[in-house]
């Protein structure tokens, strides 16, 4: 075993063959498309079909639904909204 203190032996031979065998592989990797067809093929289940639709629905629906909005406006204006700090503490509670 030689050593040769902080630098590497020179590896000049072996990057010419590595390059030697990489021009060979490129030159042989159009034939190897050319022989072989690519072939892809993506199979949906009918639950992912399903899933997708119901995205498709959703996205359609409008983001702020106006009618909601209104109603609870005109309950506010009126008095008629109630909170129940109860039942939003228990909300809160159970998400946790």
């Amino acid at each position: 075993m030689k050593i040769h203190g902080n630098k590497p032996p020179e590896s000049q031979g072996i990057k010419l063959d590595i390059q030697k065998v990489s021009n060979q592989n490129a030159k042989a990797a159009p034939e190897q498309a050319a022989r072989t067809a690519p072939s892809d093929k993506v199979d949906i289940s009918a639950k992912g079909k399903e899933v997708a639709e119901l995205m498709a629905a959703a996205n359609q629906l409008p983001e702020i639904r106006a009618d909601k909005v209104n109603e609870v406006k005109k309950a506010i204006e009126s008095g008629n909204y109630h909170i129940d700090p109860m039942k939003i503490a228990g909300k809160i509670l159970s998400e946790l």
